[in-house]
């Protein structure tokens, strides 16, 4: 599997999630600057989490005008696959690849801890190795990711099953609606989420318990 991993000015996770994607897959995942007009020939790319451009505007909002999101866009409608985790998730969001905003924590905080994800949708390029139900844990770190949307998407949402991933009950750090944590598009080929998979693979890390969204990888 061929991955790209997209840096922004102020992204600061794109080490760890490279890492974790060459640790699981065995390749290498190429690195590609914001400012590059067309990405190479990958199965995946990933945009990680940080604060790009320091999130001086709404989170995300600028580096979803940057060059290289253009050729993301096109290329999902022919079927990329693409992973926004964090300030990625804001940043694909912004670009119109997924429905919703992320909005302030409803504290008005940023928080920084391990929460509990119940997984509700294994049909998917990253969760296949997961089962319905499935409560995993994983840290989250932002200061905007209350998911929010109007009723119609959220009942679109809902109805089609593309909450990927919701906080466990009474583990929502944020405020997000209906405690969403990650969807899917409707195509089924772009995934975002707020938590960071990528920080909780090996046993340096304390747990292992999204190891098996990246064995999802390979297995799609």
């Amino acid at each position: 599997m061929k991955s790209a991993v997209i840096t922004f000015p102020g992204i600061n996770r794109e080490r760890d999630m490279m890492m974790a994607l060459e640790a699981t897959t065995g390749i290498k995942p190429i690195s590609v600057w914001h400012a590059e007009a067309t990405l190479p020939d990958v199965d995946l790319v990933v945009v990680p989490g940080g604060f790009s451009y320091g999130d001086y505007l709404r989170c995300g909002a600028i580096a979803a005008r940057s060059p290289i999101m253009a050729d993301i866009k096109a290329k999902v409608l022919k079927g990329l696959k693409v992973l926004g985790v964090c300030n990625g998730f804001q940043i694909i969001t912004e670009a119109g690849l997924l429905p919703g905003a992320l909005v302030r924590n409803a504290g008005l905080k940023f928080v920084c801890r391990e929460v509990r994800l119940k997984v509700e949708n294994t049909n998917t390029y990253f969760t296949n190795k997961m089962a319905k139900g499935q409560i995993i844990s994983c840290p989250v770190a932002h200061g905007e990711g209350n998911y929010i949307c109007d009723a119609e998407t959220l009942k679109e949402l809902e109805g089609e099953g593309r909450v990927v991933f919701r906080y466990a009950e009474g583990s929502n750090p944020n405020g997000a609606l209906n405690d969403i944590a990650g969807i899917v598009n409707a195509k089924g080929n772009v995934i975002g989420m707020m938590p960071h998979p990528e920080n909780m693979i090996e046993p340096l890390h304390g747990k292992q318990d999204c190891l098996a969204l990246f064995e999802s990888l390979l297995a799609a």
